[in-house]
């Protein structure tokens, strides 16, 4: 170092270029330093704001408000829960000797073909919690959400299919985004975040009335620049036809999948489940470039979901997939073989910047050691994130259509 110093002071037009990229390096590695400090610096100085709540987190402090609708505060305003008097509760039979702030008005009557909106919210904020527990036929009743002003929905599925109880029976539901608990109590902890507001409609397209417990937790709190919406969708082929199925397609812009959930009713005899699942994203045509290895190996089980002890289907839950239903012919009314099955991609997001379509095979076997393209009963809905503005969905099947046969 001393030579080429000597040097420089001797011949200060000639630089050793030795000497010259040994100062853009230094350069290099020192702003790169003071960029990373700077920014370690400035993400300490930012607030919490509540989101994206973990064990690990639990404990910082926030300037994000806790609020909740319901039936007993339908607008979540600070001081405004439980006020209803017995001639505006539902409830007012049971709570007749006790009065205002008894459990005077707990759930909602939604009348057949009425649609009601169980949420409005002014933001920024987010949604952290649902739990509801709705009446009635669950195909029947359509849950819709609407970001900011849109006029079409990000969300627009059937309630039970949206809690991963498509077959409309109760089955115990155990993952991390979806919990369904003993008593048919349908729980997400799917976050929702919205920037100006947040619109939550129930419809109800059946000929009776039906009942709605339900409650919405979200905060009020200020919402990352890069923070998606989320969007969930129903699809229902019965049958399929090709030996192919369309869980989504048509999304447009920037996002990541984030979970699948399938009602997928048989048929035939045999294993159903050979099918593969196709990820066409950013341009992708005839070929996609994520391509599964089956179905049960898409939901993360292998050789059929089969007990080797039992020989029988074997249901399972865990944080990110499992099979929590199976319906098993009764020799009655109960004729086919039904499933329910749900793979969150909460580790491991499917991001796309321009376009997706996913698509899944219905195969079996044949005689012969041979595939067979099946016809049977799919449905599905799917779940993710993306920037807005949304493709309009496909239109809802009709209420023929939607029904459990």
């Amino acid at each position: 170092m001393l030579r080429v110093i000597r040097f420089v002071i001797c011949r200060p037009n000639i630089i050793d270029p030795r000497y010259k990229l040994s100062l853009m390096v230094r350069n290099l590695l020192t702003l790169c330093c003071a960029v990373l400090v700077a920014n370690m610096l400035y993400a300490q100085q930012q607030p919490f704001n509540g989101l994206n709540m973990n064990m690990g987190n639990l404990f910082q402090l926030s300037n994000a408000k806790t609020r909740s609708i319901s039936p007993e505060n339908f607008t979540g305003e600070k001081g405004k829960a439980g006020m209803a008097t017995l001639e505006q509760g539902q409830a007012r039979e049971a709570a007749r000797d006790l009065g205002q702030g008894w459990k005077v008005s707990p759930f909602i009557h939604i009348e057949a073909g009425k649609t009601i909106t169980l949420a409005e919210i002014e933001g920024p904020g987010a949604i952290q919690h649902i739990w509801m527990t709705p009446t009635g036929n669950w195909r029947f009743s359509i849950i819709r959400f609407y970001w900011d002003d849109e006029t079409t929905p990000s969300v627009e599925v059937p309630v039970g299919d949206f809690f991963g109880m498509g077959w409309g029976q109760y089955a115990q539901l155990t993952s991390l985004p979806i919990c369904v608990n003993p008593g048919s109590a349908f729980n997400c902890y799917w976050a929702m975040p919205f920037r100006k507001k947040c619109k939550i409609t129930m419809e109800n397209i059946n000929t009776e009335r039906m009942t709605l417990y339900y409650q919405v937790d979200y905060t009020l709190t200020e919402v990352p620049s890069d923070a998606g919406y989320f969007h969930a969708q129903f699809r229902r082929n019965n049958p399929t036809k090709g030996g192919s199925y369309t869980l989504v397609d048509g999304i447009k812009g920037k996002g990541q999948y984030v979970g699948t959930y399938l009602a997928w009713g048989v048929n035939n005899n045999g294993w159903w489940g050979e099918g593969e699942i196709k990820f066409f994203m950013d341009g992708d045509t005839k070929f996609p470039t994520i391509c599964g290895t089956g179905t049960e190996d898409y939901f993360c089980g292998s050789y059929n979901f089969e007990n080797r002890n039992t020989r029988q289907y074997q249901e399972f839950c865990t944080p990110y997939t499992g099979l929590p239903q199976v319906i098993r012919p009764n020799g009655v009314y109960d004729s086919q073989q039904r499933f329910g099955l749900y793979r969150w991609h909460i580790m491991d997001p499917v991001r796309f910047d321009k376009d997706l379509k996913v698509t899944i095979q219905d195969l079996g076997w044949r005689s012969g050691g041979r595939y067979l393209q099946q016809q049977s009963d799919i449905s599905s809905v799917v779940y993710w994130y993306q920037a807005e503005p949304h493709t309009a969905f496909p239109a809802l099947p009709s209420k023929n259509d939607l029904e459990v046969n």
